[in-house]
C-alpha cells in the first residue's frame, strides 16, 4: 500500500485546524491522559488505522501505561484491568465510533453521567471525534507508520 498523497502538503491550513483541536483536548481539555490514550487507541483498532495505532501505542507506553492495559484495550470488556470510568468511556468510544450502526444508545451514554460531568462528557465526545477524524485522514490517504528496527537479542 502507498500513500496517496501528502494531505499536509496539498492543504496546510486545514491540518493545522484539526491539530489545534487535537491539541486542544491533549493539552488544555483538562481530561486525563489515560482516557486519551484510551480513546486514540480504540477508535483507532476499530477503524483499522495501522499509523494511529502505532503512533498511540508508543505514546501510551511513554507515558508510563503498563503493556498489559495497552494490548488488552481490544479485548476490554473481557479484561478486568479496567475501571467503572474505563470501560463508561471505551463503550462511548465504541458507540461513538461505530455511530452509523449504534446510535449512540443510551446504555452506552448514561454510565457517563456515573463518572464525568456535562463538561467532561462533552470533551470526550470532542476527543472521540477528534481521532475519528484523524483515522480517517490518515486511513483514506494510505498513511504510513514508521518501521521500528528490529530489536536485538540479548
Amino acid at each position: 500500500m502507498q500513500p496517496r498523497f501528502n494531505f499536509v502538503e496539498a492543504a496546510p491550513d486545514a491540518y493545522k485546524a484539526v491539530a489545534a483541536l487535537d491539541k486542544y483536548i491533549v493539552k488544555d481539555s483538562g481530561l486525563e491522559p489515560r482516557l486519551i490514550h484510551l480513546i486514540k487507541l480504540r477508535a483507532s483498532q476499530i477503524n483499522g488505522c495501522a499509523y494511529c495505532v502505532d503512533m498511540h501505542v508508543k505514546e501510551a507506553r511513554h507515558s508510563g501505561l503498563s503493556e498489559q492495559w495497552i494490548h488488552l484495550i481490544v479485548t476490554w470488556r473481557e479484561s478486568p484491568i479496567y475501571d467503572a470510568r474505563e470501560r463508561a468511556v471505551l463503550a462511548w468510544t465504541e458507540s461513538l465510533t461505530n455511530i452509523a450502526q449504534t446510535r449512540a444508545p443510551d446504555e452506552d451514554f448514561e454510565p457517563l453521567k456515573e463518572h464525568f460531568t456535562e463538561a467532561e462528557i462533552t470533551k470526550l465526545t470532542i476527543a472521540i471525534g477528534v481521532i475519528n477524524t484523524w483515522n480517517r485522514i490518515a486511513v483514506g490517504f494510505r498513511s504510513q507508520h514508521p518501521i521500528d528496527a528490529p530489536a536485538k537479542a540479548a
